[in-house]
C-alpha cells in the first residue's frame, strides 16, 4: 500500500473531495521489463482542479499520464476517466474519450511542415467535423489570442522561441475544448519568466475553459503557482497528498528537499 505522511493525508483538499471525480485511479502498476515503474498509485482528479503531480526525474510521472490515455497499457490496476473504464474501451470508444483530453507533451509536438494556423486547424478539421470555414478561422483566432500570440498565424515553428512553441502547442490542445487537460513538464527547458506564463496559462485556461487538469512536474515553481492539491510520487507510490501550504509547512525531509 502507498505511504502518506499522516499530516498531510487528515487536511487533504476538503474541498475539493466534495466534488466528482472525473479521473479515478486505484492500484495501477506498470513495469518494463523487470523494472517497475508504477508500483501502486491510487488517486483522483476532481472537477475542475488542478492537481499537480510531482516527484522527481524517474519516478513514474509521466508514465502515469501515459497510462491514463493508454498511450501505454497498465499492467494491473483500474483507471477510470469520465466515467469510462479505460482498460474495456475499444479502439472507437478509445478515440472518442481521447477526444475529451487535451495532452501537451514535453517536446510540445507541432508539426514543423505546417504553419501555426494549419497546426491550429488540423485538430479542428479532424475532431469538430462541420465547422465552416469562418468558424475554424474565427476559433483559431480566438485560441491564439489567448495565449497572446495571435501575430504568429502564419509563422513556421523553427520561427517561434521554446516559449512561443509552448504556447502555441497549449492553444492547438485548448482550440477542441477539451474536459481534462494532462500537462506533462510544460516549463521543462524554459527560463523562469517564461515558465511564469507558461504556469498562468495553464491557470487561465482552468478558469476559461473550466478544465480539470493534471499537471506533471519536478518545477517547484510551476507547482506552487498552479496547484489546487498536490499529489508527490515516490519509489512508484503515493507518497504524499494535500495543499500546497501542507507541502510548504511540511517537516518531512524528503518533502523539504523539494520546498525549499
Amino acid at each position: 500500500m502507498s505511504t502518506v505522511h499522516p499530516d498531510i493525508r487528515k487536511n487533504a483538499s476538503p474541498e475539493a473531495t466534495s466534488k466528482e471525480p472525473v479521473i479515478e485511479i486505484s492500484n495501477l502498476k506498470k513495469s518494463f521489463g523487470t523494472q517497475p515503474v508504477l508500483t501502486d498509485i491510487s488517486l483522483k482528479l476532481f472537477n475542475g482542479e488542478n492537481l499537480v503531480v510531482l516527484g522527481k526525474s524517474g519516478s513514474g510521472k509521466s508514465v502515469l499520464i501515459k497510462c491514463i490515455v493508454r498511450l501505454l497499457n497498465p499492467d494491473g490496476g483500474m483507471i477510470h476517466v469520465l466515467g469510462e473504464d479505460v482498460s474495456q474501451l475499444g479502439s472507437d470508444g478509445l478515440g472518442k474519450l481521447r477526444q475529451k483530453i487535451g495532452f501537451l507533451f514535453q517536446s510540445g509536438a507541432l508539426y514543423d511542415s505546417m504553419t501555426v494556423k494549419e497546426n491550429m486547424e488540423f485538430p479542428l478539421r479532424r475532431i469538430k467535423k462541420g465547422l465552416s470555414e469562418k468558424e475554424i478561422s474565427e476559433k483559431v483566432i480566438e485560441v491564439l489570442e489567448n495565449v497572446g500570440l495571435a501575430d504568429s498565424l502564419n509563422k513556421m515553428p523553427s520561427q517561434l522561441s521554446g516559449g512561443m512553441r509552448k504556447r502555441i502547442s497549449l492553444a492547438r490542445t485548448i482550440i477542441v475544448d477539451p474536459m481534462i487537460m494532462l500537462y506533462d513538464e510544460p516549463t521543462t527547458g524554459l527560463d523562469p519568466v517564461t515558465s511564469d506564463e507558461i504556469s498562468s496559462l495553464i491557470n487561465d485556461i482552468q478558469k476559461k475553459y473550466k478544465t480539470s487538469s493534471i499537471i506533471i512536474t519536478h518545477d517547484i515553481e510551476c507547482a506552487r503557482n498552479t496547484a489546487n492539491r498536490i499529489i508527490m510520487l515516490q519509489d512508484g507510490e503515493v507518497y504524499q497528498e494535500g495543499k500546497p501550504d501542507e507541502f510548504e509547512k511540511s517537516s518531512d525531509p524528503r518533502i523539504k528537499s523539494f520546498f525549499k
